[in-house]
């Protein structure tokens, strides 16, 4: 699952490896749905916490 994906993703690549805007990620992350670290002011998500929310959800 996500193979073309780096193990941890920025913003931009969750949005685009579930299909959802950039303001729908950050209401994921700040819910805590998708784990995430701060990294300055960006968020990274591992690849590891993307596909566990997924298979919350299969």
């Amino acid at each position: 699952m996500f193979e073309s994906y780096p193990d941890i993703l920025n913003v931009a690549e969750v949005k685009s490896a579930l299909g959802i805007g950039k303001n729908a990620v950050y209401t994921l992350i700040k819910n805590n749905q998708i784990k995430a670290i701060k990294i300055g002011n960006t968020y990274r998500v591992p690849k590891t916490n993307l596909i566990a929310y997924v298979m919350q959800y299969c």
